[in-house]
């Protein structure tokens, strides 16, 4: 998993972590679950997904439904 860490991967996780964060933190201020759980599946799925291309992918498309599928 880390054997081919590059500059666009570590630049993801760290931009995706830090939007899952502060979503995280947004969504326990409005005590709203579902931007909770979102928020945590934004910091923690890169652990499990190896390839740079699906990285952003799968961060743009949770990003996405973090804006989209608001209350």
């Amino acid at each position: 998993m880390f054997s081919d860490l590059g500059a666009a991967k570590i630049f993801a996780w760290v931009i995706f972590g830090m939007i899952g964060f502060a979503a995280f933190l947004y969504g326990k201020k409005i005590s709203s679950f579902r931007v909770m759980l979102i928020a945590v599946a934004l910091m923690i799925y890169p652990y499990f997904i190896s390839g740079t291309l699906f990285l952003y992918l799968a961060g743009i498309a949770l990003t996405a439904l973090l804006y989209f599928w608001r209350e």
